[in-house]
This record gives C-alpha cells, sequence and structure tokens, in this order.
C-alpha cells in the first residue's frame, strides 16, 4: 500500500483560518469577563481583614448585650474557616465599601463549641489601601441616606509591636 500523497497547505487554508478564528473567540470569551471584573468591583479583602471584621462584629454584639443585661463581656471570639459566597460594591456614606456575605466558624472564649453562622459584613478600606473599618448601618436620620457607623480594624502588623499588651 502507498503513502497517502501529502496535503497542499494551500487547499486547507479556509479550515486553518476557522481554526484559528474559533481559538482566538474562545480566549476572548475567557478573558473579556476578568477585564470587565476589574472596572467595577473591588478585590476581596485579605482574610485576615475578613477574620477580624468578624472578631469586631461578634465583640461589639456580645458587648450590647452584655451592657443590656448589665453583665461582663466574655473574652475575645475565636473566628475561622471563612467562606464568602457573595461580594458586591456599596456607598457607605461618601465613599465605596464592600458588602460580603458568606459563611464563618468562630466560638466564645473558653467555650468548647464551634458554631457555624451566616454573616453579613459591610467592610470599608482606607484611603492609601493600607487599613480598613468594619462598618454597620444605623437606620436613617433624614429617611434619605443610610447612615453608618464604621470602627477601624487594627493595621497589619499592629498586634506584633513591642510593648502592647
Amino acid at each position: 500500500m502507498l503513502p497517502a500523497p501529502p496535503r497542499s497547505r494551500c487547499l486547507n487554508w479556509p479550515q486553518t483560518l476557522l481554526n484559528r478564528l474559533a481559538s482566538l473567540g474562545l480566549m476572548l470569551a475567557l478573558l473579556l469577563p476578568l477585564g470587565l471584573a476589574g472596572c467595577g468591583l473591588q478585590a476581596q479583602p485579605p482574610r485576615s481583614v475578613l477574620l477580624q471584621a468578624l472578631a469586631l462584629q461578634i465583640q461589639l454584639t456580645q458587648a450590647q448585650v452584655a451592657q443590656a443585661l448589665d453583665l461582663e463581656a466574655a473574652g475575645l471570639p475565636e473566628v475561622s474557616r471563612v467562606r464568602v459566597e457573595e461580594q458586591q460594591p456599596v456607598r457607605i456614606g461618601a465613599a465605596a465599601g464592600l458588602r460580603l456575605v458568606g459563611r464563618f466558624d468562630w466560638r466564645l472564649a473558653g467555650d468548647p463549641i464551634r458554631v457555624d453562622s451566616p454573616f453579613e459584613l459591610y467592610l470599608q478600606q482606607g484611603e492609601r489601601g493600607q487599613s480598613w473599618r468594619l462598618a454597620r448601618p444605623l437606620g436613617s436620620s433624614t429617611g434619605a441616606q443610610q447612615d453608618w457607623i464604621t470602627d477601624p480594624l487594627p493595621l497589619p502588623g499592629a498586634g506584633r509591636r513591642a510593648g502592647r499588651g
């Protein structure tokens, strides 16, 4: 049996062109959403920021409950395993912020039981991008715009400075 004669490249150019156009279209379809995401959405905060924000939110809630019941607030909560399921940009006053929804594991100081809970967090990044604030909605004093209270999260490395207790 004789080998098949070599195919001429000139006769196969339409198929080659179609294959290359299909590959180019596939690449554009995969890369376009990534490019568009950078235009309107902020990146998710670092895991350490989420852990700090959730711990602060628990502490603030604990303090309110303890004050209402005239009790001592428990120690610092332990937060772990944060899973962000939804993230969207929001306005927090006049500045940009993020609304994050998901689940996390936590337990109170001295409590052996770990709880898996849903969360909704509002975060605002500092002007220089080096700090974060936990934002909490307060309702509206005017009925037109949401009022917020914000609490700073510790700066990265702030807990490792000498002299802190």
